[in-house]
Parts: structure tokens; C-alpha cells; sequence
């Protein structure tokens, strides 16, 4: 099978975060998922190409502390990976040379994914309605909490007739 000469940077990213997560299929799978939906909503949503850029990019690597966490507290908790996650961004962003807005800006809606106030920007609403889309679907914890996080956190209506659709 001949290579395509032309591989984008999201690609080679996914490329290199199912490496990173060592054949454990349930992260993978969840990481594509956050990014299929985060991608769909934020061009449902009508986000411009920069903002839509960092959107799919800390979708992609939401979820990067993971294994760390696991093998440091037992846990993914959400805290965890929020304090974990920077310095694994530095190194696997590293050879991709992003824009230093673009980088800052991946860097801080990873390290807060799982904080739900002071949200402040349409890319943050839109990864944390999708990060909780696919956790719905994936942990009874989650779903016990629909209504709620419908209430609470939901404010695209993209991500809110998603929810309704899938879980309502």
C-alpha cells in the first residue's frame, strides 16, 4: 500500500497519540470519539478555522495524562490528569512547531477538561460537552448525572440536542 504524501498534523497527532496509549483500546476509543464529536459540534457550531484548529487538537489529546494517572494514583481522576497533563503536552506537542496561541490555548483546555466553571471560550464549552457525550456513554457514573450536567454545563445547542438524542 503506497504512503499518501500528504499527512496533516491531526493526523499524524492521532497517529501518535494511539502509539502513545500502547494498544489499550478503551482510551483510544474514547479519545476518537471526544474528537469526532468535538469536531462535529464546533462546525455545527460555526466556530472560525483557528478556534476550530484548537478544538479538535485538545481533543485529541484531552486524555494524554491517562496512563500516567493510572499508573501513579490508581485512578483518571480528573484532577489528576488536569495536574499531570502539562508536562506530557510540552514533550508531545514539541514537534509540531503550533502557533504559541494555539499551543497556550491546547495546553489550558487539557489542563481544566474536567473543571466545569469559568468556562471561557466556545472551544472549552464545546470539549467539555463532548468529553461528557462519550463518558455518558462509557460510565454509569456519568450517566447517573445527565439531567444534571444537561442543566449545569450544556450551553451549545449542538451538545444539547446531542445529549437529547443520545441519552434523553
Amino acid at each position: 500500500m503506497e504512503k499518501r504524501k500528504h499527512v496533516t498534523l491531526k493526523e499524524k497527532m492521532i497517529a501518535k497519540m494511539i502509539d502513545l496509549y500502547q494498544g489499550n483500546i478503551k482510551d483510544i476509543n474514547h479519545f476518537l470519539k471526544v474528537y469526532a464529536l468535538a469536531s462535529a459540534i464546533g462546525v455545527m457550531e460555526g466556530l472560525d478555522q483557528s478556534t476550530q484548529i484548537t478544538l479538535e487538537i485538545a481533543a485529541i489529546v484531552h486524555d494524554i495524562a491517562c496512563p500516567l494517572c493510572r499508573e501513579k494514583y490508581g485512578d483518571t481522576n480528573g484532577a489528576h490528569q488536569e495536574a499531570e497533563s502539562k508536562p506530557l503536552l510540552d514533550e508531545f506537542l514539541a514537534e509540531f512547531a503550533l502557533p504559541k496561541e494555539t499551543y497556550d490555548r491546547v495546553i489550558f483546555l487539557v489542563t481544566h477538561h474536567h473543571t466545569y466553571s469559568n468556562v471561557d471560550g466556545a472551544d472549552y464549552q464545546i470539549l467539555l460537552e463532548a468529553d461528557y457525550l462519550v463518558n455518558a456513554g462509557e460510565s454509569e457514573r456519568y450517566a447517573k448525572s445527565i439531567q444534571q450536567f444537561r442543566q449545569n454545563v450544556f450551553r451549545t445547542p449542538t451538545g444539547l440536542a446531542l445529549l437529547d438524542s443520545m441519552y434523553l
